[in-house]
């Protein structure tokens, strides 16, 4: 009797209280609950390339240069390492262990999607940042982004609002 590959889901965090909950949300949903969950879980975070911040110097930095490119990178290299340090705290607490963790750089859009082709995954989680169609018209929607464009399920996670705010 052959056995069964488990299913994959891919998750996107970065440091917004939204991908915390999302995160949260999935484990507790489809992974604290049961001793042998039918999924492996591969936490994936896209790492900006530093040329998007290139031209934005501060004092004594030379717009552009090999120097602020350089810094800009492993100051980015160093915020990756705090997320997926994060997320693995998030995982070991709920004791979820058998977690794969990616930084890939480019735009989150990208990423994610080609996460989900790589990990060949059924179900794509996602948080919703909860912007307005003004906000998401200027800054973008991963998540609707993802919703249109990933060849797998999206599960957007929404952050219940409480009555105080």
């Amino acid at each position: 009797m052959a056995t069964e590959e488990k299913q994959v889901i891919v998750i996107g965090v970065d440091d917004s209280e939204y991908a915390t909950y999302a995160l949260e949300w999935t484990l507790d949903h489809f992974f604290s609950s049961t001793p042998n969950p039918p999924f492996k879980l591969v936490v994936v975070y896209a790492k900006p390339f530093p040329d998007v911040f290139v031209g934005v110097g501060g004092p004594g930095m030379i717009v552009g240069s090999a120097g602020s490119y350089q810094f800009l990178n492993e100051d980015l290299k160093k915020k990756a390492a705090l997320i997926i340090a994060t997320a693995r705290g998030i995982c070991e607490s709920k004791s979820v262990n058998d977690v794969k963790y990616e930084v890939d750089e480019g735009d989150a859009r990208n990423v994610l999607c080609q996460a989900v082709d790589k990990h060949n995954a059924s179900m794509l989680v996602v948080g919703s940042h909860g912007y307005g169609a003004l906000k998401r018209a200027f800054l973008g929607s991963v998540s609707d982004y993802c919703a249109h464009q990933a060849s797998c399920t999206v599960m957007i996670v929404k952050k219940l609002k409480t009555k105080e705010g």
